[in-house]
């Protein structure tokens, strides 16, 4: 062999060698990366863990790397699920057909909660039902099947709280949450923001969080201006030095650590102590959230200090909460004790120390995530959580303690539902005092899953009773008089309008009883309840008086043709006459019925009679006594005169002129077909208004 052709198979050697090589370490590099994100996950960095991942997944073969790329892919859709990213869904996709499911079956969990978060309720309901299939004792899958199930009802559901983007909070491009009102007033409050402060000479952060790939989350305060506008945006200062300071690096690696971040705060009735939420890198290692207690004297918040709630320093805890006293504490943590995930827990105030720290138990706490409580000043739990049966990502909640069992950490929970909640993360609310006014966060209808900050109002309920009193023919009386009686002592008088209107205000869960009057007229009496409204109502209650002194037509009376027997029709016009007799029990009437010309006086006679007499009996059968009812059949003897509303329906007919049949048989067939009508009538009319008085 020659010297060249032994030193081009050398060569040829060489190549193979330097390819194995690079792929062995190229394989090398792969696995550390992926130790180095398992690292950051571990600690919380959930961005950069899932940008080292999304790298780690591309270069990682599906027939020789099966399992690890089902593993990646699963690993980079839990931080993205985390961080709210769309692109979970895709990832656990893809973990699926790296057939990661026979790895753990978690994966059909954490699809649906992305589904359900993303509004794909049917899809979310089926991985729920897959994954109870391996897991049929857990909570938060039984939870979420239950909730996409119910969720069309849910939505029709009605609620009177109204809700607004509070647009004075919110920047473009920034997460805005967690306001939180400073004491107990409604002028001034601090929320949590990622904005940049835009003062002179303000560094800014050289590269995003490591956690959340934002920038990082500040205190921020603002206050109400005469107008009752939102103004005077400024970062909280004096807590963890200037924002200078806190704002020159973002590295967790370096000795002095990376820019601290804070947020979610509370604050004493007085407003001047306050505990938020901090954390610091150091070194590499996230180190965990702190709550951290501030004093504020002289309008100056001052340094800074940690409360002390395990023995533990490693033991994250935030999101702190104080009920009305000051003496109990609410905070957040993944403390060993809880239900798994993120639970609420409870300390309570000894001196200066916060003791009896505990979880607040299963009827608030799951395996998922429970956080960002709050107290309200009638002593109510609200918090978020993505574990109970809700709409999707966070939902809002409020608990009260059940009172009818001896167990005090029995809890009953209400989904507060729409308008707070929806697909997507509902959270972080607050309230304006002992009101049902106030803030809270949400991410909805934002593709970047960026937080802003909403308000929202309950308005008051108001009931009212209003309507017309007026005479049989629909003419106003103006001297009408109401009483209104309710069994909650109400025994109010009012006068109707000129027009014969009325409008007065009635209360909640109240029987009333409402009686007009009005000389020359028989009383009318309705009666109604407020028991049971959820919200505002008007009751219409019209009154059609019908005077002493002249005959009352009644409509809708009907008999079998040519016979006396009333039909179904007519019970509801003779059911208003039982009520009126009810109504005016010191009344007697005479009952009367009338028919048209056609026929003999005798058998007119005959028929009108047994008519008025059928609609005596209904009477009579429904409770009125016989001897207040006086049947009487007038034939054709007594047709109509026409009146004002007569001649306006009818305007061929002249006021003032009797139906009789020398004025019927000059008119054209349709026209007296018309006439007959109006005279085949039944009519009561007062006879006494004494009866049984004395």
């Amino acid at each position: 062999m020659l010297k060249s052709d032994r030193s081009k198979v050398k060569g040829f050697l060489l190549s193979i060698f330097i390819f194995q090589f690079s792929i062995l370490l190229s394989g090398c590099s792969v696995q550390q990366r992926i130790k180095r994100a398992d690292k950051k996950f571990a600690i919380g960095e959930y961005y950069t863990a899932g940008d080292i991942y999304k790298q780690c997944y591309s270069r990682l073969s599906t027939k020789k790397d099966r399992d690890l790329k089902g593993y990646v892919a699963f690993r980079q859709g839990e931080c993205y699920r985390i961080l709210n990213n769309t692109r979970a869904a895709n990832c656990y996709q893809s973990a699926l057909r790296c057939k990661y499911q026979q790895q753990d079956s978690i994966i059909y969990l954490r699809m649906a909660q992305v589904q359900q978060y993303q509004g794909k309720y049917k899809d979310a309901a089926k991985n729920y039902e897959t994954y109870l299939e391996a897991h049929p004792d857990s909570y938060v899958a039984k939870a979420g099947r239950y909730a996409c199930a119910k969720i069309d009802e849910w939505k029709r559901e009605t609620s009177r709280y109204k809700i607004s983007e509070a647009k004075a909070f919110n920047e473009k491009r920034t997460s805005n949450f967690a306001p939180m009102f400073i004491g107990s007033g409604d002028d001034a409050l601090v929320f949590t923001t990622n904005r940049q402060e835009k003062q002179t000479g303000t560094k800014k952060l050289k590269r995003p969080s490591n956690v959340t790939g934002q920038q990082l989350f500040q205190l921020y305060q603002a206050r109400k201006n005469a107008a009752g506008e939102w103004e005077n945006f400024e970062p909280v200062e004096g807590l963890m030095g200037s924002p200078d300071e806190q704002q020159q690096q973002n590295d967790s690696t370096s000795k002095q650590g990376g820019s601290a971040e804070m947020g979610v705060c509370c604050f004493t009735q007085d407003g001047r102590t306050m505990y938020f939420t901090y954390s610091k890198p150091i070194n590499g290692q996230d180190l965990g959230a702190k709550i951290c207690r501030s004093e504020r004297a002289s309008g100056e918040w001052g340094e800074a200090q940690e409360v002390k709630l395990f023995a533990d320093s490693s033991i994250t805890v935030g999101h702190p909460a104080l009920n009305r006293t000051g003496d109990t504490l609410y905070f957040v943590s993944d403390a060993p004790g809880g239900e798994g995930g993120k639970d609420i827990w409870m300390a309570v105030l000894d001196g200066d120390d916060w003791t009896d720290v505990q979880p607040l138990g299963k009827g608030i706490n799951t395996s998922a995530d429970e956080m960002y409580p709050y107290i309200h000043e009638d002593g109510t739990l609200y918090f978020a959580s993505n574990g109970h049966p809700g709409y999707g990502g966070l939902d809002i909640f409020k608990a009260t303690r059940d009172t009818t069992v001896k167990d005090s950490t029995v809890w009953i929970l209400y989904n507060m539902g729409v308008p707070f909640n929806g697909a997507g993360d509902d959270f972080g609310i607050t309230f304006a005092g002992n009101s049902q006014n106030g803030f809270f966060s949400s991410n909805r209808n934002d593709k970047k899953g960026m937080d802003k900050i909403y308000q929202f109002v309950l308005p008051e309920m108001e009931f009212i009773a209003e309507g017309v009193v007026n005479d049989e023919l629909g003419n106003p009386i103006a001297d009408a008089k109401l009483r209104l009686v309710g069994s909650d002592g109400t025994n109010s008088k009012l006068n109707a309008r000129r027009d014969g209107t009325y409008k007065i205000k009635i209360k909640q869960d109240v029987k009333y009883v409402m009686l007009a009057t009005a000389r020359g007229f028989l009383n009318a009496k309705e009666q109604w309840n407020t028991f049971g409204l959820k919200d505002s109502k008007t009751y219409t209650l019209n009154f059609a008086l019908s005077p002493i002194s002249r005959p009352v037509k009644m409509e809708n009376i009907f008999y079998e043709f040519g016979r006396w027997e009333l039909t179904q029709a007519s019970e509801a016009e003779l059911e208003q006459l039982v009520k009126l007799l009810n109504d005016n029990p010191n009344i007697t009437i005479e009952l009367s019925a009338h028919t048209d010309m056609k026929g003999t006086d005798e058998f007119n006679n005959e028929l009108s009679f047994k008519r008025a007499q059928s609609c005596c009996n209904y009477l009579i059968a429904h409770g009125i006594e016989k001897e207040r009812l006086t049947p009487v059949g007038y034939g054709k003897t007594k047709p109509v005169i026409a009146d004002k509303a007569l001649h306006t329906q009818y305007p061929w007919i002249p006021e003032e002129q009797v139906l009789d049949e020398e004025f019927i048989i000059k008119l054209k067939p349709e026209q007296q077909e018309i006439c007959n009508a109006i005279n085949r009538r039944t009519e009561f009319k007062v006879v006494k208004t004494t009866y049984k008085l004395y």
